[in-house]
């Protein structure tokens, strides 16, 4: 296995906290410098830089709303620049609403889409561009969601979303894979994180018995799922979308059956 290529400068968006921090620890023990961004939780960005720092990697800090289109992707711009290149992106930034879909105002589905899909676009551009301009390669990693495969009530903008950045990955995988590219997908389930209102919980201790596994995951598992797609090992695996989520998704036809109440129908 050819090894000359193994990455050295990842970025990774929504730092600060959950999957997004895990991910960058996890890059920075696999030898990577790293950096990350934040939009509003700049002490928590810090705290993930200096836990990189002490696995001996450089780590950079930068706010990003991902949301700001196009100047989300002078960001990235500027990151590869101080990086010195680019070999690994991690989009890992998101937003998302609990809102039934007749009472969805318009201004929460752009908030949601320009930040989970076409704020998505500018940032893979960028680094994409960057990769391709290198000419050594490069992996492009997003953060979707189970619910880029299945739908859930009260999430039609994130579930569009997460179903069209899924699709651009695919695309990615087909038209930047003559560059050395890989593109994929990271489609984790309930994960104990800020954005599930489990900040620092341990999911081990959790009971969840619509999942196989029966509990919530850690975003310490996703981040090592991360790390092997963006290492040598995995530079063979492109255009897929790799699934985290205890068997959550094979609970479908289960699950419908076990239900005894209307309640799942509202938010």
């Amino acid at each position: 296995m050819e090894t000359d290529h193994a990455p050295r400068r990842a970025i990774v968006t929504a730092g600060d906290s959950g999957i997004g921090r895990a991910t960058a620890v996890a890059l920075a023990t696999a030898g990577m410098d790293v950096a990350l961004t934040w939009h509003s939780d700049r002490e928590g960005a810090e705290q993930t830089a200096e836990e990189v720092r002490t696995h001996g990697a450089r780590a950079i800090v930068a706010q990003l709303d991902v949301a700001d289109i196009p100047a989300c992707g002078d960001v990235v711009d500027a990151l590869v620049a101080e990086l010195g290149g680019l070999d690994v992106f991690v989009n890992n930034a998101g937003a998302g609403t609990s809102t039934p879909f007749l009472d969805l105002p318009l201004d929460d589905w752009r908030r949601v889409l320009d930040t989970d899909l076409t704020g998505a676009f500018v940032c893979l551009q960028r680094a994409a561009r960057a990769m391709v301009s290198a000419g050594n390669g490069g992996r492009l990693i997003s953060v979707t969601s189970v619910h880029a495969h299945q739908p859930m009530v009260g999430s039609s903008a994130y579930d569009a979303a997460k179903h069209g950045l899924d699709g651009l990955m695919k695309n990615l995988a087909l038209e930047l894979g003559a560059f050395g590219i890989g593109a994929v997908s990271v489609a984790p389930g309930e994960i104990a994180t800020p954005m599930t209102g489990q900040t620092d919980s341990d999911p081990h201790g959790e009971d969840r018995p619509g999942i196989p596994l029966g509990r919530p995951g850690d975003a310490r598992e996703v981040a090592a799922l991360i790390a092997f797609l963006a290492s040598p090992p995995a530079a063979y695996i492109s255009g897929a979308s790799v699934v985290i989520d205890g068997g959550m998704l094979q609970m479908g036809p289960q699950a419908g059956a076990s239900i005894e109440s209307h309640d799942w129908r509202t938010v």
